[in-house]
């Protein structure tokens, strides 16, 4: 049989799955080979709130999500179990999901918008631990990184402490608990912190620095993304409904899922992705180190960075307002939010609405402590003037991320844009406006579990590698152009948020996290 015969033989008879666990979500998707989703499944998933600024998940209530979602994508699809090639999780990058040594959760899972390790990264810059240790961690320290977690718990919760098994980010926990073996994706441990990624190793003497020495026995192995990470166990193949043995890549963090997804192959394009948190990234052949990014960390892709700017300040704000302050318009059961606020925000001109929104109800991009905030309110103003100060700051907190990026590199022809704001025509002709750049969407409902479709097909050996899935798996929509007279406003807009977020950042110390 002639090789490309094998080729649409193997073709037409297998399918991926990809997994997707986001801050407040589980999502499962069925695809055939050229990227056409079949099928999707979802639940929400309920955040724990013992205390201001606490951001915690049953882990074992997570995973059964996981099981019930690919179960009921597979049986919505019709596909046959055995023509599943394979399956690979993404996840939100940062938080921390500890198992113990007794083979169970070690702590309730800490999610990537937890703020209470917010004194660590500060105590060390103080300390210059920080300073010292950049040269190999090639990114700022953030609270809700593992790192910081970690130290919290030491401090806090020394019995959890010495009882972790393995540091799981979200989708190794999860991939854990589909093959019982245990490994760190790279994508997601080198944003944790803990890893020298130059060297893509971890580093023991880095740890003893940070306080957290007894953390080195208890790091996975490395591996890549789209490396075979392990087969499904007939445990876990009795709940998710596939079959024993089904191989399971490495998977990888979401932004790089979704950058990848975007065919982010090479460094041209910028990527922005506006979900619960602000991500903005490209990808480079070496590590931006003199201060105009905040983060590096090894792309899925190796050989690559990924560089990024990131905060929890995108479009998981809209939903707070709708589920607020729009319970009247926007259905809980459908969550059709972008239905039900697309003309309002269009019948209001970006020069009629002189009401600014600082994007900080889950964090912040100014001040660790910085709030959600509406400035410029008077009695003229309506529901409809709040939207559109909603939809505007968030794209101004973008564009600040972008700017940093563009500092070091070259203004791209075209900005990728990826998550839940891209079911927005509106938001996205906004973003395009506000950054002054042409943007691009990709035709996915499920950008995430697409890349990890993309990591799985790798993986099984169907194409060579994510270059090759991509031509045959990413199709990207129309370009939309930004309108020169809403540039010049939204110009000018952008430098009073600034000035307000500027004036503001001098009070949150007054406040408790």
């Amino acid at each position: 049989m002639r090789r490309w015969e094998r080729y649409w033989q193997k073709k037409l008879k297998k399918y991926l799955i990809g997994l997707d666990n986001g801050g407040t979500s589980v999502k499962a998707a069925v695809f055939d080979l050229d990227g056409r989703l079949l099928a999707k499944a979802g639940q929400f998933t309920e955040n724990i709130t013992p205390k201001p600024g606490y951001v915690e998940r049953d882990m074992e209530k997570l995973w059964r999500a996981n099981c019930s979602c690919v179960k009921t994508a597979v049986e919505k699809s019709g596909v046959s179990p055995g023509d599943v090639a394979g399956i690979a999780v993404c996840g939100h990058g940062k938080g921390l999901y500890a198992w113990g040594r007794n083979e169970e959760p070690a702590y309730h899972g800490i999610s990537s918008t937890d703020g209470r390790a917010w004194k660590y990264p500060l105590k060390w810059k103080e300390e210059e631990v920080w300073q010292e240790i950049y040269p190999q961690i090639c990114q700022e320290l953030m609270a809700c990184q593992q790192v910081s977690l970690l130290a919290w718990l030491k401090e806090h919760e020394p019995k959890v402490y010495e009882d972790i098994r393995w540091v799981f980010s979200v989708k190794d926990y999860i991939r854990y608990r589909l093959t019982g073996e245990a490994y760190s994706e790279m994508t997601d441990v080198s944003g944790s912190g803990l890893m020298d990624i130059r060297r893509a190793e971890f580093d023991e003497e880095m740890l003893v620095k940070l306080g957290i020495g007894e953390v080195y026995g208890k790091l996975a192995p490395v591996r890549c993304s789209c490396d075979l990470c392990g087969t499904l166990t007939a445990k876990a193949a009795a709940l998710t409904g596939l079959m024993e043995g089904t191989p399971v890549a490495g998977g990888m963090f979401d932004i790089d899922a979704c950058a990848i997804a975007s065919d982010i192959v090479s460094p041209d394009n910028i990527c922005t992705i506006a979900g619960t948190w602000s991500i903005n990234e490209y990808i480079s052949r070496t590590p931006v180190t003199d201060g105009s990014a905040a983060m590096n960390s090894l792309y899925a892709i190796p050989g690559y960075y990924l560089i990024e700017e990131c905060s929890a300040t995108s479009s998981g704000n809209l939903e707070w307002f709708a589920g607020q302050c729009m319970r009247d318009l926007v259905s809980e059961k459908d969550g059709a939010v972008y239905s039900a606020v697309n003309k309002m925000v269009s019948d209001i001109r970006a020069d009629e609405c002189e009401v600014y929104f600082l994007p900080f109800l889950y964090g912040s991009n100014a001040h660790p402590l910085g709030k959600g905030s509406f400035v410029g309110l008077t009695t003229y103003h309506t529901r409809a003037h709040l939207l559109r100060a909603v939809f505007e700051g968030v794209a101004y907190s973008h564009k600040k991320h972008i700017d940093r990026l563009l500092a070091s590199r070259d203004t791209p022809k075209v900005v990728r844009m990826a998550g839940g704001a891209v079911k927005s025509r509106v938001w996205v002709q906004m973003f395009a406006d506000v950054l002054g750049m042409p943007v691009e969407t990709v035709e996915a409902d499920e950008l995430g579990a697409l890349g990890c479709a993309m990591a799985a097909a790798v993986a099984a050996g169907i194409y060579a590698d994510y270059t090759e899935a991509a031509r045959h798996m990413v199709h990207i929509n129309e370009k939309i152009l930004p309108v020169s007279g809403h540039t010049a406003i939204y110009k000018k807009k952008y430098q009073k948020y600034l000035a307000i977020q500027d004036a503001l950042d001098g009070i949150w110390d007054r406040f408790e996290v």
